[in-house]
């Protein structure tokens, strides 16, 4: 089994990294791991993970990195694992209110990938071995700060995660038939600006525990 670990940036899985048996990357002959950079934004995501689906032919891609969160009932640092993401910018706003693709009969909601507008992941049931909590996201190219854009989403798609990576995950995936998982860590609160109330290390320590966790337990089913 080929399984590659990507994010948008090597920080974010570097941990895990240095730290991963050997057995796993090397040495066993039916799981091999290895790791990936996708870049920052859907744009950069969606290209490198459309040429590792063509030239590595993967046979699970786990997408991780830290991000922000629209709820406060839910702890910095937690990991969870995305079960559907929307895109959360690509429309327009007209008179107070935000248009997505749908709205403007630009794409059908249920044309593949899509499905009710969203782009699920059917392969939880499968690859969420760690049983973590399973949420919605949203996917931005600008992060959300105004208190008037965050309501806006809220009310619209009620995410629980922000990124500006996973619909590319997604997207791709379901296009080209390749199974894949989510794994996020929180690392803030969407709209808190002030870095000092922030837990990126947290966040990123928790999610590369995740990440060896999760490669153990794929081990012992493989």
């Amino acid at each position: 089994m080929r399984v590659f670990i990507t994010a948008a940036t090597i920080e974010e899985w570097m941990p895990a990294f240095l730290e991963i048996d050997t057995l796993y990357t090397s040495e066993s002959n039916r799981l091999k791991v290895m790791f990936h950079q996708g870049g920052v934004g859907m744009l950069a995501n969606a290209v490198a993970l459309t040429k590792l689906v063509y030239e590595e032919k993967p046979d699970l891609i786990l997408q991780v990195g830290i991000a922000g969160c629209f709820d406060k009932n839910t702890a910095l640092g937690n990991v969870v694992v995305i079960k559907e993401e929307v895109l959360g910018n690509t429309g327009v706003e007209e008179d107070g209110k935000w248009k997505d693709i749908f709205d403007l009969k630009l794409e059908k909601p249920g044309y593949p990938p899509f499905e009710k507008k969203r782009l699920p992941n059917h392969h939880l049931e499968k690859y969420n071995l760690l049983k973590l909590d399973e949420v919605s996201a949203i996917t931005v190219n600008e992060v959300s700060t105004k208190e008037e854009r965050i309501q806006q989403l809220v009310k619209k798609y009620n995410p629980v995660i922000e990124s500006m990576e996973g619909a590319a995950l997604h997207y791709v995936c379901r296009e080209m038939n390749v199974p894949f998982m989510q794994m996020r860590s929180v690392s803030n609160y969407i709209g808190e600006r002030d870095k000092t109330k922030w837990e990126i290390k947290l966040a990123i320590d928790n999610l590369n525990k995740g990440i060896l966790n999760y490669v153990d337990k794929l081990y012992k089913i493989g």
